[in-house]
């Protein structure tokens, strides 16, 4: 069973730490759904498990099927079946998609990828995610509407078939037919190849679709929360806001700290404030 495991994760950019500690286990065939409010660390996770240069690991590790990913270059790690659909996917002038996918699929293998198999492949993916047919001859993602451009993410993912894939934001910029489409498709690879899913998302909708087996609440750089996909609903309804609530509830009492009013009032009535 294949399984990618993080543990202890500390991750800083410009000496200042964004992740703090974050342990998570996945395994094939699971959906984890990674929500929290913005700027808590989501995407800085993701990058850092596909080796953004800029974030600096400080401490912890990540393995993947037992191999240590930290001390994979991006190109391995991306060999070695990880995947990162981005969440500003990038425009790239004078490549065309076709020769894109063929290259990322060559560099997989040691023989290259047939004519016909790749074209065939090509065309039924881009069926199934009913994009334009003229997909494989325009440049990368250049004049590709929001939507387009997360679909292509998702169309690159079918063709380097990964163990374990990371998706940043996915479902911005889809309408709901393709909020539908993209998600009915990743089900459908993931329950044939038993692919492991990471997903960053805000929107309850994308995850009615796609029905997470787990769901993370990440704050202030730290997993606070886990539980399965009815925590989804909850945050929907109510916020994070009743989380850091519970978060304070937890803290013991003598570690809580105490106002000055309190310690004077405390002192008033000759009650110690230790």
């Amino acid at each position: 069973m294949s399984q990618l495991v993080i543990n202890n994760l500390h991750v800083s950019i410009d000496d200042t730490e964004i992740l703090k500690g974050i342990t998570l286990t996945i395994n094939e065939n699971e959906i984890h759904a990674i929500m929290g409010p913005n700027g808590n660390g989501k995407s800085t996770l993701l990058s850092t498990i596909m080796g953004h240069p800029k974030f600096e690991v400080t401490e912890g590790t990540i393995t993947l099927d037992g191999e240590d990913v930290l001390e994979m270059e991006v190109d391995e790690r991306s060999k070695a079946g990880l995947f990162l659909g981005m969440q500003y996917p990038q425009e790239v002038s004078g490549v065309s998609n076709a020769d894109f996918l063929k290259a990322a699929i060559n560099a997989r293998r040691d023989t290259p990828v047939g004519l016909f198999e790749f074209v065939k492949e090509m065309e039924t993916n881009i069926e199934k995610l009913r994009m334009k047919p003229d997909l494989a001859h325009r440049y990368l993602n250049e004049g590709f509407s929001g939507g387009e451009k997360k679909r292509n993410e998702i169309l690159q993912l079918l063709t380097l078939r990964p163990k374990f894939a990371m998706l940043d934001e996915i479902d911005s910029g889809l309408d709901i037919d393709a909020l539908s489409i993209v998600a009915n498709v990743l089900k459908e690879t993931q329950d044939e190849r038993k692919m492991g899913l990471m997903i960053v998302s805000h929107y309850e909708r994308f995850f009615e679709f796609i029905e997470p087996t787990h769901t993370h609440i990440m704050m202030d750089g730290k997993i606070v929360l886990s539980s399965d996909k009815t925590l989804i609903t909850k945050i929907d309804q109510e916020g994070y806001d009743w989380i850091d609530a519970k978060r304070a509830d937890d803290v013991p009492t003598h570690t809580r700290p105490i106002s000055v009013a309190s310690a004077a009032l405390k002192e008033i009535l000759g009650e110690s404030s230790d």
